[in-house]
């Protein structure tokens, strides 16, 4: 069994259930993976048309629940009903129904009103601060995934092609785009910005880079200053690579600690296999 994660809280001892409120892709699943290596005791909240059915099915009836996105009080009822003491946000819901496609209840309803911008932040943030009203602990995102997140330095080799003074304009720019809430992602070529990440997401800004006939590309993703990391957590993944294949952008640096790798060794693997770098830049402090 592998030690407790650092990104768990002292008090929150192995005996307390885990609910994973799971969106779209890997992310859930892996993170289900490596928290129950931990001994950790698991359940699952899974959104309808969202979540992996394959997920789903492999959590036993009393250890599983499902709700449809919007349905709020629905939400907190399945929490109660697995006896969760803590709960984790992992995986993305498709970001169109935060905003149209969705039939609220009344009590998300409610809190939608009360919220002066209507983005993923606030409204992830006012759920969360819901879920922790009912005596539910809303955990670092992170937790259970130490072993998953970008590390200094160069992560797919013994040096990284981008002398400091690049990385240090992409780290820059990426942190300014987050901290507008505009995105965690930019890419950049030779202390040009090529193109940032804003509501498409990170796959579609990388593929449309090829288009930008842009040399040396760099993707630099990093957290903001104040970052909840109880909900959106920067993901880098397989797909994330093959985007960058095909948008032709053949470096990235990564927030150390702060960059979730989605199945960290396969990631590197196929990254030298793309002949893709990856680096690990310094975390805020």
């Amino acid at each position: 069994m592998a030690p407790a994660s650092r990104f768990l809280p002292s008090d929150f001892g192995p005996e307390r259930t885990v609910a994973i409120i799971a969106g779209k892709g890997r992310y859930p699943a892996l993170l289900a993976e490596c928290a129950r290596s931990r001994g950790a005791k698991v359940a699952l909240v899974a959104f309808e048309d969202e979540t992996d059915p394959a997920l789903f099915d492999s959590f036993p009836e009393d250890r599983r629940r499902s709700v449809a996105v919007g349905k709020l009080g629905r939400l907190l009822e399945a929490l109660s009903e697995l006896g969760a003491g803590g709960a984790v946000m992992a995986g993305q819901v498709t970001p169109r129904k935060l905003f149209s496609g969705m039939v609220p209840d009344l009590k998300l309803v409610a809190l939608l009103a009360r919220l002066k911008q209507r983005n993923a932040e606030t409204i992830f943030g006012a759920v969360s601060a819901e879920i922790e009203a009912t005596g539910v602990r809303m955990l670092d995102a992170r937790a259970f995934l130490d072993d998953h997140l970008a590390s200094a330095g160069c992560m797919t080799g013994r040096s990284f092609g981008a002398d400091a003074e690049e990385v240090a304009f992409g780290v820059r720019m990426a942190r300014e785009m987050a901290r507008l809430d505009v995105g965690q992602s930019v890419v950049t070529a030779k202390g040009t910005v090529i193109a940032v990440e804003a509501f498409e997401g990170t796959d579609n800004m990388l593929r449309r880079c090829a288009a930008t006939g842009g040399k040396e590309m760099l993707l630099t993703k990093a957290s903001k200053r104040g970052q909840d990391w109880r909900f959106d957590v920067p993901c880098f993944g397989l797909r994330t690579l093959e985007s960058m294949a095909e948008g032709k952008v053949a470096r990235a640096s990564l927030e150390t600690d702060g960059v979730l790798i989605l199945d960290r060794p396969a990631v590197i693997t196929r990254a030298r296999e793309l002949g893709i770098e990856l680096n690990g830049f310094a975390p805020l402090t």
